[in-house]
């Protein structure tokens, strides 16, 4: 179970291997590295609150941002770290996430994993380092 969450968050993330890659972006599963503007921080943090038990207690953590192009459709994809108060209104760890923008549809979010276990954590990061946005820690914290 835990190699076929694996392998689906990466088939997710990479997407099409027949798809044509550009020069500069790693066989096509590699991003090319851009800086947050305001607006996309916003869809992301925007995002990622939704799916948050207490959206208003968010705290963002690290967040890298890199876009692609596959078949034909350009894509951000976007790795970070959130807290934020549970159910029990206390702050549990970091959750790891990487989630997707799709500039020519309307800019639309897709969140493709979140999870504060050891496992996402590991699936999030070595999926986020193979597509070029390593993530270490969520130690360099930005409150939003």
């Amino acid at each position: 179970m835990r190699k076929t969450v694996q392998l689906l968050l990466t088939a997710s993330l990479c997407g099409c291997v027949a798809a044509a890659p550009r020069p500069d972006a790693g066989g096509g599963q590699r991003v090319e590295p851009i800086p947050i503007p305001l607006a996309l921080e916003e869809i992301i943090t925007t995002g990622i609150r939704q799916r948050l038990p207490d959206p208003a207690s968010a705290k963002f953590g690290r967040m890298l941002a890199g876009e692609r192009t596959l078949n034909g459709r350009k894509e951000i994809v976007v790795c970070g770290f959130v807290n934020g108060k549970d159910s029990s209104a206390g702050y549990g760890r970091d959750q790891a996430f990487i989630a997707k923008i799709y500039p020519d549809s309307g800019s639309s979010f897709e969140l493709v994993a979140m999870g504060d276990a050891s496992e996402t954590r590991h699936i999030v990061g070595s999926t986020c380092n193979a597509a070029g946005l390593p993530m270490s820690d969520s130690s360099s914290k930005t409150q939003l």
